[in-house]
């Protein structure tokens, strides 16, 4: 199978196989930030399971702007020692273990920031001006000051033996925001033109390659499109990858959306999520590119690999409900790979609450993972939904991450 096959990143590390874990917030750290031994059986497993790469749930550079409750931190070396763990039970099996690493800008929920920052002082869409405060616009002094948390957010991530990391720019977090023309109204060094509003990008990759080095693994998880008027488009994204390309990226993640156009979560019209973008992306650089979402089945792994549509197959929920599904499909077995959609049995409610529930019932699932536990395979959306407000109250409704 083609999927078994290795493959080589541009600065000769090896990948064992095809199949690449995307990142899934896992919201399991404790009050405090840290990571515990939830993270050390879940990525145990997933490791276990087969996928040649693993990437981790969003990790935050900073501790003063989370995404939502649950964030791991690493902006210090206080965790040392249980990132050290972490990356062990993550690396067994000849895993690849990548820390994804991120900063969400305004999209901080109220709970979690009085003031978010942003690019510009643009605020949410008035569909979620109620779960947001409007963010302040920072200034060059504190762009400069974040570039330099991402950076030393990588130098902790391999110096406790995680073997690369990936910028989170993608989902209308801050590096997807500064790339916006929509969040991104400066008219200094870094808005205004693309080059201009690539800038924090580019600084952040090149003080995170200052950091590491040349041999180490660093990929980038992009939009293909904002999916909204005044946004990050395509041409813009496929400009970005280009650039990124030349000054030497490892490897292109394809995602899509925000918070107001979730597509990383509905979908496009495509069966295989943004499978065309990554045909247009693989004729203008020669990096790996991966496209994660709407695999249906190993058949279409393999015609997508065949044809060079992609370099590795990207999943992330099914993953949720089966870790071992990578050595499944590669061991012949028809595994089942598609996720199912939750439901109350009232159209107006699932409407509202929808993704929401569904992310609580993932997270529910890795969980149980974590806990040493089988997962949970059903449609109800009842019980996740109940979770929500056990756990969140008069919160649980509110927009968070999709």
């Amino acid at each position: 199978m083609k999927v078994m096959e290795p493959l080589e990143l541009p600065n000769g590390v090896e990948l064992k196989n095809r199949f690449f874990k995307s990142a899934m917030s896992e919201t399991m750290a404790n009050n405090r930030n840290q990571p515990n031994e939830k993270h050390m059986r879940l990525y145990h497993a997933w490791a276990k399971g087969g996928a040649g790469v693993v990437v981790t749930g969003n990790v935050m550079v900073d501790r003063n702007a989370l995404g939502e409750p649950g964030n791991v931190v690493v902006d210090d070396e206080r965790d040392i020692g249980m990132l050290r763990e972490w990356a062990r039970k993550g690396t067994v099996n000849e895993t690849q273990l990548w820390m994804q690493i991120n900063h969400p800008g305004k999209q901080s929920p109220k709970s979690m920031s009085k003031e978010p920052v942003a690019p510009s002082a643009v605020p949410m869409g008035d569909k979620f001006k109620g779960a947001f405060n409007p963010p302040r616009a920072l200034t060059v002094e504190e762009i400069s000051a974040l570039t330099s948390k991402f950076a030393n957010t990588a130098r902790i991530a391999k110096k406790v033996g995680f073997t690369g990391v990936q910028i989170h720019g993608a989902h209308g977090y801050l590096v997807n925001q500064f790339l916006s023309p929509h969040d991104n109204r400066r008219d200094d060094d870094y808005g205004g033109t693309l080059a201009n509003r690539m800038r924090f990008l580019l600084e952040i990759y090149t003080e995170i390659r200052d950091a590491v080095g040349e041999g180490y693994p660093i990929a980038l998880k992009l939009n293909s499109s904002d999916f909204k008027p005044e946004g990050f488009t395509e041409e813009e994204s496929l400009q970005v990858v280009g650039k990124m390309a030349s000054l030497g990226l490892d490897l292109i993640e394809i995602s899509g959306g925000n918070y107001e156009q979730p597509k990383m979560s509905t979908g496009t019209d495509s069966e295989v999520f943004f499978l065309e973008y990554a045909q247009k992306l693989k004729e203008k650089v020669n990096i790996p590119v991966v496209v994660t979402g709407g695999f249906r089945s190993p058949g279409s792994m393999e015609s997508a690999l065949e044809k060079n549509h992609t370099d590795m197959i990207g999943i992330a929920r099914p993953l949720a409900l089966e870790p071992q599904l990578p050595n499944q499909i590669m061991a012949g077995s028809n595994a089942e790979i598609t996720t199912r959609r939750l439901t109350t049995g009232l159209t107006a409610l699932d409407e509202k609450i929808g993704p929401v529930v569904g992310n609580v019932y993932y997270a529910m699932q890795l969980k149980r993972i974590a806990e040493g536990k089988g997962t949970e395979r059903h449609t109800n959306a009842w019980r996740p939904l109940l979770h929500l407000i056990t756990t969140h109250g008069s919160y649980a409704l509110k927009p968070k991450r999709r």
